[in-house]
């Protein structure tokens, strides 16, 4: 039901996130496509991206387990994808990428505090109390980086809703990465 726009069919306004899209990509993720149908969702998904991976407390591995957290969540097939991809680029070990893609704990305790921490965020809509805070914070996790991963997964409702809605394709240098959510 949705286009995948390009540089010609895309509102004047989604053209400045084509063009950033496939400076970063190398191509246009079929993502951003569809997100410029409607410019105030690409800007809002474009800026916080780049808020979650360039300006947040997180480190860039830390980024993408929140990001894949919900990824498995909100059973974005794309997203577990393209995120596979981009962790294997941060040269994430091997074993926490399975364990996020299963929804298994992950071996390092730190990182395994975070999923757990992101997993509740989404599963509670936030209200995870004063005890999931505390976890979190003992795993060696600051207040600030509580509030960074609501950056990371406002981020993520935007693009994870965004591939439910409109089915999106994976892109080609993404299937290798496939996903089939769990039934």
């Amino acid at each position: 039901m949705f286009t995948y726009h390009n540089e010609t069919t895309a509102p004047e306004a989604s053209q400045p996130f084509i063009a950033g899209a496939k400076a970063m990509f190398g191509f246009l993720p079929n993502l951003h496509a569809v997100l410029a149908e409607s410019p105030a969702a690409h800007e809002a998904y474009t800026t916080l991206y780049r808020l979650a991976t360039e300006q947040t407390a997180l480190s860039p591995v830390e980024v993408q387990v929140v990001m894949m957290t919900s990824n498995y969540i909100n059973r974005c097939h794309y997203c577990m994808a393209g995120h596979s991809m981009i962790m294997g680029m941060l040269k994430a070990p091997q074993d926490v990428i399975d364990a996020l893609r299963n929804n298994t704990p992950i071996p390092d305790s730190k990182l395994e505090a975070l999923r757990v921490f992101a997993r509740g965020l989404l599963e509670k809509r936030g209200h995870v109390g004063d005890e999931a805070l505390q976890d979190f914070l003992d795993a060696g996790y600051t207040k600030q980086q509580a509030l960074d991963v609501l950056v990371c997964l406002s981020a993520k409702l935007l693009s994870n809703f965004t591939n439910a809605l409109s089915h999106t394709e994976v892109d080609a240098p993404m299937k290798p990465m496939a996903w089939p959510p769990p039934a």
